[in-house]
């Protein structure tokens, strides 16, 4: 079943494009969620008509992708841990963890951004992708730290 997208879906494609997704897909998610509509030749000349504010949105979303993959580019982020033997964490650091040090520095992200495919669980340096937008990653770094204790007698 052919749609047109009403919002930019990572998995489909940008606003304001015509994909193929499954009829369930379609009827059940897209549709009433209103992220897209079905392609109709009715709907296809309203697509044309929006087609310049569609693309000024687009643009304006690529240029505030691109800020934010200038602003973490480089960025070390250092997140204390209680670790043991071997440099293995008691826990682990999860994207949740990255995202909350990252707004200390002022920087807004969502943890669903950070793209970590396993929380990390070892000291050291690691190196993190986020996802700032449509198809726009950036590289972060992750330095996990043994957590000092106070003096201890």
């Amino acid at each position: 079943m052919e749609v047109i997208l009403k919002e930019t879906i990572d998995t489909l494609g940008p606003e304001g494009s015509i994909v193929t997704v499954k009829p369930g897909y379609a009827r059940n998610y897209l549709i009433p969620q209103k992220k897209a509509v079905a392609a109709t030749k009715a709907n296809r000349a309203i697509l044309e008509q929006e087609r310049r504010a569609i693309e000024a949105r687009l643009a304006k979303q690529q240029q505030i992708a691109d800020a934010l993959a200038g602003k973490l580019s480089g960025i070390t982020v250092e997140i204390a841990r209680k670790a043991g033997e071997e440099d293995r964490l008691f826990g682990s650091v999860t994207s949740a963890d990255i995202a909350d040090k990252v707004k200390e520095l002022g920087i807004e992200i969502k943890k669903k951004a950070i793209l970590l495919s396993e929380p990390i669980k070892t000291l050291g340096e690691t190196k993190v992708a986020v996802k700032t937008g449509f198809q726009t990653t950036s590289e972060i770094t992750v330095q996990v730290v043994a957590e000092v204790a106070g003096d201890e007698e």
